[in-house]
């Protein structure tokens, strides 16, 4: 009876106890942890929590490339708490991402805390809503190993890059360099595409017009003699064709009327939404998915209190919920009227692994943008606009429009005019495509058989252009198509293109520099797998099939390792040090009066007198903000602290000490005359540098 007792006791106990639930960020644990209650303890792991050692290559090759994995350093007491609460808990949920990273970081969580992968600890959701997270603890599973297996794959890929052709960088070209699987791949393309550019030699060419005086008046283009199509190469020719046109008669050849219609564009992707968070709104990739993540994670929504705004951003399918389809054809109805919702379906460029998650989508339709517009900052409320607008937009009808194609003949010649005409706005009534062919062009009236009038017959010279340089919209849709990396991974490729200084930015185009060509030359000489963009694509597939063939990841890294170690040995002896030119700039030296050049150091670019070694000077590089000191007159320039943090101070310093941690801006406080910070809040864009005042805009 005694025993009966105790053990009813001891259950009612457990039943007591909390159940843990961990995430990777704060600010989901917030938002889950107001969805779950009172009865859970919602934690963070704030990202991973066991990894690589940053001081060694971490990766055991003798021992089949096992990976030596430590605690983060600076995570001690996080662990500590972490453990201390696992025992206290009465069941355990680890509700870390739903994609490889996520999977993997539940699996160290699962070691550090002594909890059987195998069982029922894992539970996912693909958006942050009340509803879906407590569907999701109902049907916790096990955490699935070919998911972690496929992460670390990559991870020790990487590694096994990174940690060992770097060095070699560092001692044969400079400091601080680096390559990378994926990174390098990504700079040997544009790369490429510069050379292209060099090399490319423009080609002269004419297009000639017939303008004609029917109607309003309406152009023809030349694009046939005796029925082939016809190019114009130079200026003699041009002046030729227009004589013998001029000579002839014009008339109406073939009229061709018909409908035509434009689909809406798929739901976002990852991928897709970077491009066109680049082109519409001019954010970075690294910008859009930080901004992205905190709509997913939870903003606080004024009468609603903490909500995930968009599904889960690091998806590569466009595949939509029956749930969703079903919302949005009852939004659409509701607001446009029954003909303008359609039950599109879209397909994956490829079979995607990924396809467990929906595209990116909002997580309630109903919350359109102009609704939570002032609970949302200026950049969260532009980008939650773009996804909301393009997931309604994929769920409504087709555009149409009249096309009309007149084709006009003079003796051998033959021109041809175009014209449009929207009969039916479909999706375009809320999504612009901004595609020219869809704006209306009306023609006049015309007859088969019908004489026209010229008003003049015109030539214009042009060039061929070579091809343009990459935006980052253009390189993430490159390495899209050529299969390089994964959408996740290309906000942080890029960031470490520019960071590397392999690549600088020039008017949102990425122009590779003399150091991104002398690091591209040596890999392409010397690592030609590497850079190979067709090899990095088929590996990209191996480490798929890893997660969805079961094929054994160490195999993988055993067959890339054996060359890699090859090339390495060959390398190191073949490779002499590379001396890269000095920049030079318009400074002179305050001490000898010659040129100062920029050079590279440990911690970063400074100047140094080009008369080295006679000449030792150094000094920092100084970036102006255009902003006068209020104090002095003397310029606000960009510094650096002793722990690395940048602020804005007097280049006056030490006779003015005014500084700023928030950028100044060339603009004044309405209310004291104080000079205006750049700092972005929920609320404003600049706030008042005058602590007493309190003014923001």
């Amino acid at each position: 009876m005694a025993t009966k007792v105790k053990k009813e006791a001891a259950k009612a106990k457990t039943a007591r106890k909390k159940t843990l639930v961990i995430v990777e960020s704060p600010s989901k644990a917030k938002t889950i942890g107001k969805y779950l209650g009172s009865s859970y303890k919602v934690m963070a792991s704030v990202g991973h929590i066991r990894d690589l050692p940053k001081s060694k290559l971490g990766i055991d090759i003798e021992n089949d490339f096992e990976p030596e994995y430590i605690p983060i350093r600076g995570k001690g007491d996080l662990i500590k708490e972490l453990k201390k609460e696992a025992k206290q808990a009465g069941k355990i949920y680890l509700a870390t991402d739903p994609d490889r990273e996520g999977e993997a970081i539940s699996w160290h969580l699962a070691y550090l805390l002594g909890i059987d992968p195998a069982s029922d600890c894992r539970i996912v959701f693909n958006e942050i809503t009340k509803e879906t997270i407590k569907n999701a603890v109902k049907h916790p599973r096990p955490i699935d190993l070919k998911l972690v297996d496929a992460q670390q794959a990559r991870r020790v890929l990487d590694r096994l890059v990174g940690y060992q052709i770097s060095p070699l960088l560092w001692r044969k070209v400079r400091r601080g360099l680096s390559a990378g699987r994926v990174q390098s791949a990504a700079l040997k393309i544009i790369c490429d595409r510069e050379n292209q550019i060099k090399d490319f030699i423009p080609k002269e060419y004419w297009n000639i017009y017939g303008h004609f005086k029917k109607g309003r008046g309406f152009d023809a283009k030349l694009t046939e003699y005796k029925g082939k199509k016809i190019s114009v190469s130079n200026k003699e020719e041009a002046d030729n064709i227009i004589r013998n046109l001029n000579a002839g008669k014009y008339k109406v050849g073939q009229i061709t009327n018909k409908e035509r219609s434009r689909k809406p564009f798929a739901p976002f992707t990852t991928s897709s939404l970077q491009q066109d968070a680049a082109n519409k709104l001019g954010f970075t990739t690294k910008k859009t998915m930080m901004i992205a993540q905190q709509l997913y994670e939870g903003v606080e929504v004024k009468g609603h209190g903490i909500l995930g705004l968009v599904t889960y951003i690091r998806t590569d399918s466009v595949r939509i919920s029956e749930e969703a389809k079903a919302v949005a054809k009852e939004y659409i109805t509701e607001k446009f009227g029954p003909q303008y919702a359609s039950d599109n379906a879209f397909s994956n460029r490829k079979k995607d692994i990924q396809d467990a998650h929906e595209a990116i989508r909002p997580s309630n339709l109903r919350l359109d943008p102009e609704s939570i517009k002032e609970s949302l900052t200026k950049d969260q409320y532009a980008l939650y606009k773009l996804i909301w607008t393009r997931f309604l937009a994929s769920r409504m009808a087709a555009a149409r429009f009249e096309s009309v194609q007149v084709s006009v003949n003079n003796g051998d010649y033959t021109l041809r005019a175009q014209g449009s005409r929207l009969l039916f706005e479909g999706y375009q009534k809320i999504y612009s495509s901004n595609i020219e062919e869809d704006k209306d062009k009306i023609l006049p009236p015309l007859e088969e058989g019908e004489e026209l009038e010229a008003l003049n017959t015109s030539g214009e010279q042009k060039f061929t252009e070579p091809p343009s340089r990459f935006t980052e919209a253009s390189l993430v849709k490159d390495l899209e198509e050529k299969n390089i990396g994964r959408p996740s991974t290309y906000a942080p490729i890029i960031a470490t293109l520019t960071e590397r200084k392999y690549v600088t930015r020039q008017k949102k185009t990425l122009v590779p520099t003399e150091l991104g060509f002398v690091v591209t030359e040596l890999m392409e000489e010397y690592f030609k797998e590497i850079v190979d963009t067709g090899f990095t694509a088929d590996m990209e597939d191996k480490l798929d099939d890893v997660e969805v063939k079961d094929l054994n990841w160490k195999e993988i890294v055993r067959d890339f390792y054996g060359t890699l170690k090859e090339e390495l040995d060959v390398a190191d002896k073949a490779i002499e040090k590379v001396k890269l030119e000095d920049q030079a700039t318009d400074e002179k030296c305050n001490i000898c009066g010659r040129p100062m050049v920029i050079k590279s150091g440990r911690f970063g670019e400074f100047l140094a007198c080009s008369g080295y070694p006679e000449c030792k000077n150094t000094r920092p590089i100084v970036k102006k903000t255009g902003v006068v000191c209020p104090d002095c007159g003397g310029d606000i320039v960009v510094k650096r602290g002793k722990s690395g943090k940048i602020f804005y101070g007097c280049s006056n310093y030490p006779s003015c000490t005014r500084a700023y941690w928030y950028k100044p801006v060339d603009k004044k406080c309405p209310e004291c005359g104080s000079l205006l910070l750049e700092k972005k809040t929920r609320d404003a864009e600049y706030v008042c540098s005058n602590d007493k005042c309190g003014y923001k805009e």
